[in-house]
Order: C-alpha cells, then structure tokens, then sequence
C-alpha cells in the first residue's frame, strides 16, 4: 500500500470487508466512498486494484457513475488490458443496468482501440440509442483499417437514421474515398452544411485530393479562404513535397513563415522531403538548424538523414545517426542504403551486420539496400545468399525491387544466361525496367542477339520507349552494323522520338546553372572551354587519352574525341573548380548515367587539382577524391 494516499488505504480497507462478509449479495444503500474506491484507483492508473473495486462492488450489486466508468475503461485501455475491458463492459450490462449512450460510446472506442472491431460492431448494433459520436468512432475505426467501403455504407446509413454529421465524421469518411466521383460528392455535402471551413475538414480534403493527384484541388481548397491554422498550411506543403514537387512545396513554406506561422515537426519534415526531391543539400542544412529544437524526433531526425544521404553528403549522414538516441528500422535501413548508393558497399553490409546484432528486424526495404550493396560492389554470391534467404530469416518475400537488384547484379558480371533464368523465376510479370536491364547488360558485354530480343521486350509494353531505341542503336553502332542504326533512327524519326540530351548541372552562390552539350548560352563558356582545353592537355602529358568506346555514333577520328570533350559533366566539373575554392566540394547531378570516360577524366581532375567532387546521376553517386571514385570503377 505504499505510496497511496491516507483516503485511498481507508477505502480500500473498506472494500475489502465489504468482499469478506456474507451479507455482499443483497443490494443496499451504501456510502458514496463504495465507489469513489473505484474511481481513485482509476484515475491513479492503478488497475488491479481498480479491479477489485468492481468485483467487490459487483457483489454488492452497487453501481458507480457514468464517469467513473468511463474512467476505469481509460485505465484498461493505458494498460493494454483487453480482458479486463470486457470485464468491465460485462459488469455494466449485468443485473438490469441500463448504461447512458455517453458511456457505450466510450466502450465502442476501447473496442476500436484495441483494434477489436468484430466486437465494436455487435456493440454499436445492440446500442438503444445512436448519437453522432458513435457512428463516427465506427467510421473512423473502419477508414483506419483501410475497410472504405464499411466506412462509406456506414456515413449512408448514419444520413439515413437522420444523424447529422460533424466535422469529425466528415474528416474521417474523407480519408476512405477511392474515387474521385465520391470525393467531389462529399466535399458538396460538406459546403451545404457550411463544415468547408473547419481545420480538420479541409486538412482532410486537402490529404485526399493530393492522394488522388489532384493537387490543383488540393490547391484551390486550400486557397478557398485565409486560414489560421497551420494544420492547414501543414497539409498542402505536404501534398506538394510527397508528389515530388518540391518547389511548390518550398515556396508555400516561405509564404507560410511571411504569414507568421512557426514550423513545427510536420512542416520541417516536409520541408527537408522537399529539399531531398530537389537535391538541395544547403538549403537542407538551413533547415538543420530549426530541426535542433525537437532534437529527439525520430520521424524529423529519419527525414534530416534521408535528406543528407540523398544528396550525397555522407559525413553529415553518419553524424546523424551516430548521434540518434532512437533509432528504427527506417533510421538503419536509410542509412544502409545512404552508404549503398553512395558507393560504401562494404560499409553498408557491415552496417547490416550490426542491425542483426543491435537494430530492429530488418524488413523490405533494408533487405533492398543490401542487395544495391551487393550489386554495386560485385558481390555476386552475397547477393544470392542474401535474396535466397529473405524469406527464411526475415519473412520477406522478393518483390519486383528485389529481382531489380539480382538482375542488375547478374548483368554487372556478366551472366546474362543467369539473368534470362531468373527473369523467368519471377513471381511477378517483368515489365520495362527488368527488360531494360538485361538490355543495358547486353550493350556493356556485346551480346547482341539477347539485346534485340530484350528490346523488343521493352516495345511490346511502350512502342514510345526512346531509351529501348537509343540502347539498340548503340550497340548496331557499336558492332558496326550501320544499316541497322540507320532504321533504328528511321523508325524514331517517323515516330517523333528525339534521345534526351545529356544535361548536368551545379548549384553555385544559390543559382542553378545547367550544362548541355552543344549549348553555349552560358555567359562563362567561352572560359570554360579554354580552361577544360587546358586541363585536358595538362591530362594528356598524365597519359589521358578519351576514350572512344563511349562515342557509339558513326563519327571519325577527331569528331568522336571532341564529341567527347564536351560532354555536360565535363563542362559542369570545370565551371566548378572556376567558382568554388579548393577545399569546398564541387557538387554536379547529372539527368543520364555518367560515361566511362567522363568518369576516368572527373577521377584524373579530382587527383590534379586535388578537389573532391561528387556527381549524382539517376542511379547512384560518385565521390571522387585522390584519383579514385567510391564506386571502385564498377556502376
């Protein structure tokens, strides 16, 4: 009894004697302290007690207050404790009791809460009396569970009895629409009831017409009137962050903080998802800095490492997650794939490694950042050791993602026998990036009848895919069948397919300038040039000779080096060493996979000028520092 108040001992004493004699079973008038027992226990969260309380006062037939009960069935809930929660729903419908809609109601939330909802529904039927608060915690229970139809029939059949709704039942059902015909009847019916203006409801409205891709919707009822709340401003910079446009998503957080609204933990996570899509690493560090007062929240502190892996920044990455207190399973599995795609393969695994050990079960996505690791490292066996084994350690069964890795992992070594097999194994149909892998694959080895047969693959899903033409044109080119690149480009032209440029670009005091080759509308270009003439000079006296391989189109001699020279990366490399000082690293994203001989020359220039540059390209990142690039010269 330690610990308890003076009143609760007493009361308690009380209960107790009250349990030991003979007379328990016949109801009478007792003190207002029989029950108050109950509810001291209660409220202090002290539930076997609390338990006792009400079989002692069961025996008495003596029955507390509504809210005393809502209390107890409080303390079940904080505790866990389903069975004891039945127990208490028992004793309230026991001897004749007849409990108030108040108290059901709050019943029908512990049985939602325990995600009971088998047994929240023979409740809700058995209900006498149905207020708009038990209908919207069954909504709301059936929305949560992903069940949109239940949860839809249920808003009919609540308007049916003549049950208005609130704001809440509405910003429940909302989330359940699948369709954007219901979602345009709802949001009708709640501008006929005058609820368009309610934070909650318009977040919600906001949430689903972005779920959607109506993000001009989302819009356009965010702009409906000035909000004052930031909920509101929380959900449309969200929309625009998690569909990638970040941008959007960026400008509506300036106008918010013009507005005078803080930013809180939902914001900034937004806002560094935003900084990641766009690659914007210093903009990102920015945002560090308010990150700092809610330093322990692991979903901020998940986006913040996100964000620095992303945009190549390793070191701030591993101080991150070194200094994370909490750390979940998308804390390792970011991380693991940070290293990964950074080129650290061997660091990602041992990173793996200490997972097993110290981490969380590994789940979907970590198992994908180690086969990437595998991939990009070579690892042949790992990688078929780990993806053999998913399912029996972890429970994970190989998805599309999975295969991805094996294929590009088979490809990289030269196994194109292996990836047609496993291609064949799938569980599931291969679809355009599975066949442009095997036909990448084909063009690194020359294996051209396997490619013919991998693009034809690819255009039987997308007769548009310039990429399946671009790839098969190089390698006629490459085996020098020019009659062949010659309809491969007929057949382009007659469709109005034109090869993406390669373009790169770096961001320099807050300005993005782009590089595309051929373009000489920069104001620099001209010393551009002449230093990249330069440097290449300086290379050739090193034993730098460019390397043609890399040139697939039928041009001779000197045309094919100076199509080389000018490559977007090149031009991106040396603008950089131009603007920035020595010891600040040149950063340069890149729309196309980096060329073999733009990656020996950004290894050279790294060793010359003794710079450290990193180059983004859709798959992955290069560090490249004292001659040598992360990736070991194998992407």
């Amino acid at each position: 009894m330690k610990g308890v108040s003076k009143h609760l001992r007493t009361a308690y004493s009380l209960c107790c004697s009250y349990r030991r004699s003979s007379s328990l079973a016949a109801p009478r008038s007792v003190p207002a302290e029989t029950w108050s027992l109950l509810n001291d226990f209660a409220n202090q969260r002290d539930l076997p007690r609390a338990m006792h309380a009400l079989d002692a006062m069961e025996r008495r037939g003596v029955f507390a207050d509504a809210i005393t009960y809502s209390e107890l069935i409080k303390c079940c809930l904080a505790h866990g404790a389903v069975r004891e929660g039945k127990r208490v729903h028992q004793h309230i419908f026991s001897n004749g009791y007849q409990p108030k809609t108040f108290l059901i109601n709050t019943l029908l939330n512990m049985y939602v809460k325990f995600n009971l909802l088998e047994e929240a529904q023979i409740l809700f039927d058995k209900m006498p009396e149905r207020n708009v608060i038990s209908w919207t915690t069954m909504i709301s229970a059936y929305s949560s569970a992903k069940l949109n139809d239940r949860a839809m029939k249920f808003l009919i059949l609540m308007l049916r009895e003549g049950v208005m709704p609130n704001m809440f039942t509405f910003s429940s059902v909302l989330r359940a629409c699948e369709m954007l015909s219901d979602l345009k009847q709802l949001h009708s019916s709640i501008m006929k009831v005058g609820l368009e203006s309610d934070v909650f409801v318009r977040s919600a409205l906001i949430d689903v017409y972005s779920k959607l891709g109506e993000l001009l919707e989302a819009l356009n009822v965010f702009r409906e009137m000035v909000t004052g709340d930031s909920v509101v401003w929380n959900s449309i910079i969200a929309a625009f962050a998690q569909h990638s446009d970040g941008d959007e998503a960026l400008n509506l957080y300036k106008s918010m903080r013009r507005t005078g609204f803080p930013a809180d933990q939902s914001t900034l996570t937004s806002v560094l998802r935003a900084c990641t899509s766009l690659s914007l690493l210093e903009l990102g560090r920015q945002v560090h800095v308010h990150v700092l007062k809610f330093d322990q929240d692991l979903i901020l502190n998940n986006a913040l490492l996100d964000m620095y892996c992303k945009c190549g920044s390793l070191e701030d990455a591993k101080f991150i997650f070194n200094r994370m207190a909490d750390k979940d399973v998308i804390s390792w599995s970011t991380m693991i794939a940070g290293l990964a795609q950074n080129g650290f393969s061997m660091e990602a695994l041992n990173l793996f490694d200490s997972m097993k050990v110290l981490g969380p079960k590994p789940n979907y996505i970590t198992i994908l950042g180690v086969l990437f690791a595998c991939s990009h490292a070579g690892l042949v066996n790992e990688g078929w050791c780990y993806f053999r084994s998913m399912k029996k350690l972890y429970g994970i069964d190989p998805g599309r993602e999975h295969y991805g890795c094996m294929l590009d992992l088979l490809g990289r070594s030269g196994k194109l026998d292996d990836m047609v097999k496993l291609i064949h194994e799938m569980n599931c149909e291969p679809d355009i990036v599975t066949w442009r892998t095997l036909l990448d694959s084909c063009r690194a080895h020359q294996n051209l009848d396997l490619a013919t047969y991998a693009a034809k693959e690819i255009l039987k899903l997308d007769p548009q895919d310039i990429g399946a033409y671009v790839l098969l044109s190089n390698i006629y080119a490459n085996s020098k069948r020019w009659n062949d690149v010659a309809e491969v480009r007929r057949t382009m032209k007659v469709r109005g397919l034109r090869k993406e440029p390669g373009c790169s670009w770096i961001e320099v005091n807050k300005q993005i300038h782009a590089f595309i080759l051929g373009d000489k509308s920069h104001p620099q270009m001209d010393e551009i040039n002449r230093q990249l003439n330069h440097y290449i000079c300086k290379l050739a006296d090193a034993g730098y000779v460019p390397d043609t391989n890399f040139v697939l189109q039928d041009l001779e001699g000197e045309q094919r080096e100076d199509s080389l020279r000018y490559h977007s990366e090149k031009l991106a490399i040396v603008f950089g060493i131009i603007s920035f000082p020595r010891e600040k690293t040149i950063r340069i994203w890149k729309n196309l996979r980096i060329c073999g001989d733009c990656h020996i020359f950004a290894k050279l220039i790294a060793k010359l000028e003794q710079r450290h540059i990193v180059i983004r390209d859709p798959i992955r990142y290069h560090h490249f520092r004292d001659g040598v690039c992360s990736c070991g010269d194998y992407w």
